[in-house]
């Protein structure tokens, strides 16, 4: 639906959020490794293509959706936080876990991977959100900021 203001065209704005599970039913993430087997087997090109992604989760950390952020190339991907928190403040998240894939298959984060979760983590701060982790994930294994204490 489109509005006509002061002779001007402008375009209307909508997010939406779907859900129909119910919430005694919703996958609860304990730990990295929940956090790996809720994403990993439904990642796209999770050997060939960096992506990243969001599991947005409840107060109780149950998974109530998955948002991707971007689809990159080989060797990087462009992550705005502005549709993170777009995505989880329409879910009514009280925390997210960040993922993404490295492609080359090296579970160390680089100097922007961890620059970008800090950026993320504060922003997060500020609209109390929690940042619960960020994975870097293969089709083989994992890393966890949180369980090696960088988040």
């Amino acid at each position: 639906m489109e509005l006509n203001l002061f002779n001007q065209t402008i375009a209307e704005v909508t997010i939406s959020y779907s859900h129909k599970i119910k919430p005694a039913n919703l996958f609860r993430i304990t730990g990295s490794s929940d956090i790996y087997k809720a994403i990993r087997y439904d990642w796209p090109d999770i050997d060939y293509r960096e992506s990243f992604a969001a599991l947005l989760l409840s107060r109780a950390l149950k998974v109530l959706g998955v948002c991707w952020i971007s689809r990159g190339g080989v060797n990087g991907t462009v992550v705005d936080p502005k549709i993170i928190f777009q995505a989880a403040l329409k879910a009514n998240a009280s925390s997210i876990a960040l993922i993404h894939n490295h492609p080359s298959g090296t579970m160390k984060p680089s100097d922007p991977d961890i620059k970008i979760t800090q950026k993320i983590k504060d922003g997060g701060i500020f609209l109390d959100i929690t940042v619960v982790d960020h994975l870097i994930i293969s089709s083989d294994e994992y890393y966890s900021f949180a369980d090696e204490g960088i988040l």
